[in-house]
């Protein structure tokens, strides 16, 4: 979703694409709990990659704050 939000044809459809990025990346956040709780992660690879997802979740909460920001203008 994030690379069709790069193509989007205006400001307003690259902030439903970039949310909809933002509920899969939710979903992901989910399924990387359930993998740790049932020990098919381990502690590290966990972390690690919850990490790196809580990152991207702020990149895109912020791009979507920026583009709504930018459209008031």
């Amino acid at each position: 979703m994030i690379r069709e939000a790069a193509n989007a044809e205006s400001g307003m459809d690259f902030i439903h694409k970039m949310g909809i990025a933002q509920k899969e990346l939710g979903e992901t956040q989910y399924w990387l709990e359930i993998l740790h709780k049932t020990d098919y992660i381990t502690s590290v690879e966990y972390n690690s990659l919850y990490k790196d997802s809580d990152e991207i979740m702020k990149m895109i909460r912020s791009s979507i704050l920026t583009r709504k920001k930018n459209l008031k203008k």
